[in-house]
């Protein structure tokens, strides 16, 4: 397929119109986060949760969402996409929603803090302290860590400092497109690098801002496929799409787990883009990619 479908490339021409050049220097970054906060929201009104409630989780925001279905419910910790840089909690509240109600647990989502203002490592370190209170918060539950893009890297981050302090433990990690390597070495970030969606020159300036100091881009808490160690991590779940620059990077980590002997569930659509899971309104194909991810979710969490 050379191609994306006309009716995924009209929600790709439709979801780029107007954004923003991203400046190399990341000196308007006001603009494009205000160009963000701006954009119409969807016409239909979010999906009704039992309880959702901003919360403070020792010194991190967070949003937690309880579908209210069992007082035993596991826990998803969220950590949202956007390079770093970009996003919030509103901008994901539809998809922690959607992902509340498919799996039935509650999901914490962290209001981590952004570069360029807040580099490495900031964001990983509020991730881990959210991971933290939400085990405290939600004592004896099964716990997963899950998120979407730069979110995905967080996620999977969490796993490495969990192994690495002691906890908490971790029983799957779910992760959408994930960003995991400021080089952009590999093909896929050729051959989708302008078109669809996200391009090399936005994932150039979410790396600048995030690693302004390079001796960090080796670091696995940082870069996970720069030879991390990754044994003794929970299961794994990845979505990677077709026409994202990020494919490989998702497939790539899906060897590098199985290599290390961790259980690795892969979902990959050929003819989707990046964020295609937060299209699901406009896309059938979308939706139905959706549902299969959170039900694999749901099952993980449900396993003994």
């Amino acid at each position: 397929m050379n191609r994306p479908d006309p009716d995924v490339q009209a929600v790709i021409d439709l979801a780029t119109a107007g954004f923003p050049p991203l400046a190399t220097e990341m000196t308007h970054i006001a603009d494009v986060r205000a160009f963000f906060a701006a954009r119409p929201r969807p016409a239909a009104p979010p999906p009704p949760v039992a309880r959702v409630a901003d919360e403070d989780a020792d010194g991190v925001p967070v949003r937690v969402y309880d579908p209210g279905t069992d007082e035993a419910a596991p826990v998803i910790v969220f950590c949202h996409g956007g390079g770093f840089v970009l996003c919030d909690l509103d901008s994901h509240d539809g998809l922690c929603r959607a992902l509340a109600l498919a799996t039935e647990a509650v999901v914490v989502s962290v209001d981590y803090r952004r570069a360029p203002e807040h580099p490495f490592p900031a964001a990983p370190e509020d991730a881990y302290t959210a991971l933290r209170w939400a085990a405290a918060a939600f004592p004896g539950r099964r716990i997963a860590v899950a998120g979407d893009s730069a979110g995905a890297n967080l996620a999977t981050v969490l796993t490495l400092l969990s192994r690495d302090r002691g906890g908490p433990e971790i029983a799957c990690q779910a992760l959408y497109y994930p960003m995991l390597d400021p080089t952009r070495s590999r093909a896929s970030h050729r051959e989708n690098a302008q078109g669809y969606f996200l391009t090399a020159d936005h994932l150039r300036w979410y790396w600048d801002a995030y690693l302004p100091d390079p001796a960090d881009r080796g670091s696995p808490y940082a870069a996970p496929l720069a030879g991390a160690d990754l044994s003794g991590l929970p299961p794994a779940q990845l979505v990677t799409a077709g026409f994202d620059p990020l494919r490989d990077d998702g497939l790539a980590y899906a060897v590098a787990l199985t290599a290390a002997g961790v259980p690795v569930r892969t979902h990959h659509h050929a003819g989707m883009f990046h964020g295609f899971l937060s299209m699901a309104g406009a896309l059938p194909a979308a939706a139905e990619a959706r549902a299969a991810a959170f039900a694999a979710l749901r099952e993980a969490l449900a396993a003994p």
